[in-house]
């Protein structure tokens, strides 16, 4: 399908070349707080254009964020902020996971900022997608659910244990294997024994807890980990965590044989039918178009 990147890193370096644009094409909108934006952008593009929907993505950033991997000047050049487009509509958001997950939410920088584009979505967006750090900055924004430190980094491959059938979003994705999910975290959300009205969790691992959650009346879909995340990810933040001489585990159910060796990617078929799914709820929800 065509998958048009509207700005973005990629595009300005030529490393995503956009075909012809798609008069329907869904309109989808990328907080991109991950350190490597490039490689964000490009696992993003990726998995979409593995599906059946065309879609055309913008990427845009918290212009309260003081940016350590790239000069602010270069991201200000290929991203939008809220202020370029609080007055256009999207089809949907995706915020992504950002490395700040050990910080309380209120001492990250662009906290603020991040409360007013999840306000502003409410009207502007058909559904907001929360990933990683943003599904525990959404859920505790949304809901007041708090997220505690963990004593091992939660790393890995996690398969659904269970799955609730009946959410729209789990289309083709039932327990046993068929969803997988690549996590890499620090912290994890404190669910309180009855959630709160109108908060689902329709997928689960018993190791680790929730993989996806909903919310319909806030129009929000959280996920727990990286569906986006390619082949080499986990392997990459591996090595990179024993160089900086970081407490680093092999991440599991990520390579062949349980050592540094070969990687069974065995998420990938499941992440681009997760996004594929999430473009097929759009529709069914309405804001002030």
């Amino acid at each position: 399908m065509t998958v048009t990147a509207v700005n973005g890193l990629l595009r300005s370096r030529g490393q995503w070349i956009n075909s012809a644009p798609i008069a329907r094409s869904l309109r989808i909108l990328i907080l991109n707080l991950m350190p490597n934006k490039a490689e964000t952008e490009r696992q993003f593009l990726n998995r979409f254009a593995a599906g059946t929907t065309d879609v055309a993505v913008t990427f845009m950033y918290p212009s309260s964020h003081h940016f350590k991997s790239l000069p602010a000047e270069v991201i200000a050049q290929n991203y939008v902020t809220l202020a370029a487009i609080k007055n256009q509509y999207f089809d949907g958001l995706i915020i992504t996971g950002a490395p700040v997950e050990t910080l309380p939410f209120a001492n990250v920088d662009y906290w603020d900022e991040l409360l007013a584009i999840i306000a502003w979505a409410q009207q502007h967006v058909h559904q907001t997608l929360f990933e990683c750090w943003a599904a525990q900055a959404g859920l505790y924004a949304q809901f007041d659910i708090e997220k505690q430190h963990l004593v091992h980094k939660i790393f890995g491959i996690y398969a659904a244990t269970s799955v609730d059938s009946r959410a729209l979003i789990m289309d083709g994705l039932s327990a046993g294997g068929l969803l997988k999910m690549p996590q890499s975290r620090h912290t994890e959300l404190v669910l309180p024994a009855d959630l709160p009205r109108g908060l689902h969790v329709v997928a689960a691992n018993e190791q680790i807890g929730p993989l996806i959650l909903t919310a319909p009346t806030q129009r929000a879909v959280y996920v727990t980990g990286h569906p986006e995340y390619g082949r080499q990810t986990l392997a990459d933040e591996y090595d990179r965590d024993r160089r900086r001489g970081l407490p680093i585990q092999l991440p599991e159910h990520y390579f062949e044989h349980g050592e540094s060796a070969e990687i069974d990617y065995s998420w990938r078929a499941a992440s681009c039918r997760l996004y594929q799914n999430w473009f097929a709820t759009l529709s069914l929800t309405k804001v002030g178009l």
